[in-house]
């Protein structure tokens, strides 16, 4: 493409979509590149409750599809390709894609953070039908119910922490017999009533395929290789998120865990000092929070910022 674009958007989650409705309204035409899961984590939740404006929830992909649709109204071109490669030392930047070079004045990071998991067959054929990662959006759906939640780290305390306001009762698995967890978050989850820690253990299967809902876990044991069944009727993976910043490295400051250091809400930096142009949003940027609305927020901010960075220079 020889034409440089005002701003190209990575990512087309909560944040990206949100971002392409401001800056298409503001008349930038944003080129939205969907990236390798169009729709971010929403495509693959089922029914999402806490959304404002929806009392009755509303299905992810539906509500993903609603905001592709308004971002299409006001000017927003989409394309179905992913960034290989991002060349921010010159202007304007240069992005390698999956089916081409493009040149852009400004650079929206919405690409996300994908959630870690167990990598079983029977595990992505129940994500949305009793398999999360994320307790905050789902937990809900359990109360009463017996969950079981997957790590070792403070991620997976807070997630069985989190799940007992719903669940009757949680059961921490993890793999090893040490915790990872920082000691004070270990404490918490053993003091507490209805969580019981499980260690040594993996989980061999998630129980309940055929009839799409989850039914149980076959666990397996790591020193006697045993396999024994739990019933539960949730799983919760607390293994973390991989950022999907990693293009950027050296060109955008990443912290430990390699997401994208923002400072002013959506304001890259390079060495401390701020990226002209390059904004991030979303949970490629957001570690805490990670939740569909906090995504469009920011997505809002990302675009109004690119919209006030254009302006200056004249475009």
């Amino acid at each position: 493409m020889s034409e440089t674009l005002d701003t190209v958007i990575l990512g087309s989650g909560c944040a990206g979509l949100t971002a392409a409705i401001y800056t298409a309204r503001a008349g930038l035409k944003p080129l939205v590149l969907e990236g390798h899961e169009p729709g971010g984590q929403l495509s693959i939740t089922t029914l999402v409750e806490n959304f404002p404006g929806w009392p009755e929830g509303i299905q992810g992909p539906e509500l993903i599809a609603n905001m592709k649709k308004q971002a299409e109204r006001f000017g927003a071109s989409f394309a179905l390709t992913h960034l290989l490669k991002a060349d921010l030392g010159v202007y304007p930047y240069r992005l390698e894609t999956s089916t081409g070079e493009l040149r852009t004045h400004t650079l929206i990071v919405a690409s996300g953070a994908s959630a870690r998991w167990l990598g079983l067959p029977s595990e992505q054929a129940l994500i949305g039908h009793g398999v999360s990662s994320c307790a905050t959006c789902d937990g809900f759906f359990f109360r009463g119910k017996e969950i079981a939640v997957v790590g070792g780290g403070d991620s997976a305390m807070e997630e069985a922490l989190f799940l007992t306001r719903f669940a009757s009762k949680v059961t921490l698995l993890h793999r090893r017999e040490q915790f990872r967890a920082s000691k004070i978050m270990l404490e918490r989850a053993i003091a507490h009533p209805h969580i019981e820690l499980r260690t040594n253990v993996i989980v061999d299967e998630v129980l309940g395929v055929d009839e799409k809902e989850v039914k149980g876990l076959r666990l397996r044991d790591v020193a006697t290789g045993d396999l024994c069944e739990l019933a539960i009727s949730g799983m919760f993976l607390g293994i973390g998120h991989e950022p999907n910043a990693k293009m950027f490295a050296g060109q955008i400051d990443l912290d430990e865990d390699g997401y994208i250091v923002t400072t002013g809400n959506v304001l890259t930096t390079h060495n401390g000092v701020v990226v002209p142009g390059v904004f991030a949003c979303g949970d490629v940027q957001d570690r805490r929070y990670r939740q569909a609305i906090t995504a469009a927020g920011s997505g809002c901010m990302a675009a109004l910022e690119t919209e006030k960075f254009l302006e200056a220079r004249g475009h």
